[in-house]
């Protein structure tokens, strides 16, 4: 699924947030110590190599909402920016500080002249939050933000699964 909003192009896609060779920034759906984990931290770590690791514990401890940004080490791009989404529950306001996320990685994609970023579905894996509400805020948050973004042209959504997929395929066509 593709569409034009005031110029930035949003995709939302099945594939590997580590093998997003066109895009300049990838987003990590980072742990509080920005470590290799299971999922999305842990395909960006692997793809990315031990430097990874190694630039990011200068950078941690982190908390929910908030975004860090590293070079790319060994991916096909320049930068990745971790989020620490909020555990679903746990965390609050999650609705808040799911958005904050987007927001804040957005923020420092303007502030560092990147074009283009690929988002996971942050906090819907081991962090618990429901896939179509998280769907929602990040679609909701991206859409406030677009008016004020100048670098940023291309906005992409990476979803690992078929489900995520359609959720989020589904969400953006009810929102764009």
């Amino acid at each position: 699924m593709k569409v034009n909003l005031s110029g930035i192009e949003i995709e939302v896609i099945q594939g590997d947030i580590a093998s997003q060779a066109d895009i300049t920034a990838v987003v990590n759906a980072a742990n509080v110590q920005l470590l290799p984990g299971g999922g999305v931290a842990g395909a960006i770590h692997r793809a990315a190599g031990p430097g990874l690791e190694e630039e990011c514990r200068a950078l941690a401890p982190i908390k929910p909402g908030q975004a860090v940004i590293t070079w790319g080490h060994n991916l096909p791009n320049k930068y990745v920016i971790h989020c620490l989404g909020p555990v679903y529950g746990v965390d609050e306001p999650a609705a808040g500080l799911l958005a904050e996320c987007y927001r804040n990685a957005l923020e420092l994609a303007e502030k560092h002249d990147i074009d283009s970023i690929a988002f996971p579905a942050i906090s819907t894996g081991i962090f618990g939050y429901p896939l179509e509400e998280a769907a929602k805020i990040a679609v909701q948050t991206i859409l406030e933000v677009i008016p004020g973004l100048e670098k940023v042209k291309k906005i992409r959504f990476v979803l690992f699964d078929e489900k995520a997929f359609e959720v989020h395929c589904r969400v953006a066509r009810s929102l764009v």
